[in-house]
């Protein structure tokens, strides 16, 4: 069956709190995913499988040249079949539709070769503050 990925793609809070749980491992929760995605997103990808919601991407942004993405994720069923890459290059292309100048990325080391490799980011310092 084909995955569709689809950009503002419509998803219901309990479904996509069920994939991070699984893609993350940890027990889902609750949130208002919907809610927090249209308040302060400029957008976000679903990647569907049939009825079946098998990624999910956020992209926020500054409102002007910066856009981040956040919390990419592939069902653990379905990783290392490009889901994940086509997901990240949607959210770029939009991005970049919107007059952003730079997509930035935030990973821990064993996501290298997914977002250096796979969708073409490239290395660069950053800072961190843990709160």
């Amino acid at each position: 069956m084909t995955v569709e990925h689809l950009w503002r793609g419509r998803f219901d809070n309990a479904e996509l709190n069920a994939l991070h749980a699984r893609g993350f491992g940890y027990e889902p929760g609750d949130a208002d995913v919907w809610g927090r995605v249209n308040d302060h997103s400029l957008g976000w990808v679903c990647a569907r499988r049939g009825d079946e919601l098998v990624g999910f991407v956020n992209v926020v942004w500054d409102g002007g040249v910066h856009a981040f993405v956040l919390d990419t994720v592939t069902d653990p069923r379905h990783q290392r079949s490009g889901i994940g890459t086509a997901l990240v290059r949607l959210a770029a292309e939009r991005a970049g539709e919107a007059g952003c100048r730079w997509l930035h990325v935030d990973f821990e080391a064993h996501m290298d070769a997914f977002y250096l490799r796979a969708c073409g980011f490239a290395p660069t310092a950053a800072g961190l503050i843990a709160l």
